[in-house]
């Protein structure tokens, strides 16, 4: 599975590279005396840099081949850092203990989501997991509330917050409800999708004033900003990273791979 992190906008800066290190070759063929200089005449200069002009005129496909070695380095490099970063967090990322979760508690595979209500990717992958999470009852789903999009998205989060503290049996219809409701989430309308899977509406909007339910929300946002989680949804299966939303097929793969701890493609 590759990951899928946002292109780079790196045409400018390995072009500078190329002619960096093409400049850098040219030097190399220069006396020792001339590499020994502190700064090259500018005559020197103006020759190296049109020898470089022409090469990569004549070959610019040097230039599409010095980025596509860039951008799988840099691919490589951000795989690595989040990998790192799943192994240094695990038990925050697992274990946080306001953290709601539903599945199998004792589940050989956890899947972690970081979410907004507000989000419409994390709308769209909210079927496919609930479909994976009951075909396979080895598997564990943790949510992460991470609101993001706004003074709604912080409302539905705390009400859900309030809701697993209140009775997480019921948790996964409200968190469900509040998916499936397109538009705005304002209070009023939070709370009777409470009342709806069968919360009491006084009950649920003063426990969202709960110092445990800030807490909670604030350990996820400094959760995320550690792992340089910066948008909805994002995954963690496994040991592996995984932003943006994801099909069902990349889900059972996620899982089946983490499953065989495996930390490479396999």
């Amino acid at each position: 599975m590759t990951l899928r992190f946002p292109a780079l906008p790196v045409k400018g800066l390995l072009a500078s590279a190329a002619v960096a290190a093409l400049i850098g070759l040219g030097l190399h063929g220069l006396p020792a005396q001339a590499q020994d200089k502190a700064a090259m005449s500018d005559a020197d200069r103006g020759a190296i840099e049109k020898i470089v002009r022409d090469y990569l005129l004549e070959n610019p496909e040097v230039i599409v081949e010095a980025i596509q070695v860039f951008r799988q380095r840099e691919q490589a490099a951000q795989e690595q850092r989040a990998q790192e970063a799943v192994k240094a967090h695990k038990n925050a990322l697992l274990n946080a203990p306001g953290a709601p979760f539903v599945g199998n508690p004792k589940g050989d595979v956890t899947i972690v989501e970081f979410f907004d209500y507000r989000c419409g990717y994390c709308k769209r992958v909210t079927p496919l997991m609930q479909q994976i999470l009951d075909s396979d009852k080895k598997l564990r789903w943790v949510f992460k509330e991470f609101p993001i999009l706004g003074p709604d998205s912080l409302t539905a989060s705390q009400a859900a917050l309030a809701a697993w503290k209140i009775d997480p049996d019921k948790y996964l219809t409200f968190h469900t409800a509040m998916m499936n409701t397109a538009g705005a989430l304002p209070e009023d309308r939070i709370l009777k999708l409470g009342k709806e899977a069968g919360y009491d509406p006084d009950q649920l909007r003063k426990t969202m004033d709960d110092a445990a339910v800030k807490a909670e929300i604030d350990a996820n946002h400094r959760l995320a900003e550690t792992m340089n989680i910066r948008g909805t949804p994002a995954f963690i299966i496994g040991d592996e990273l995984v932003p943006g939303a994801v099909d069902l097929t990349t889900l059972r793969e996620l899982v089946a791979k983490a499953r065989k701890g495996c930390t490479a493609p396999c």
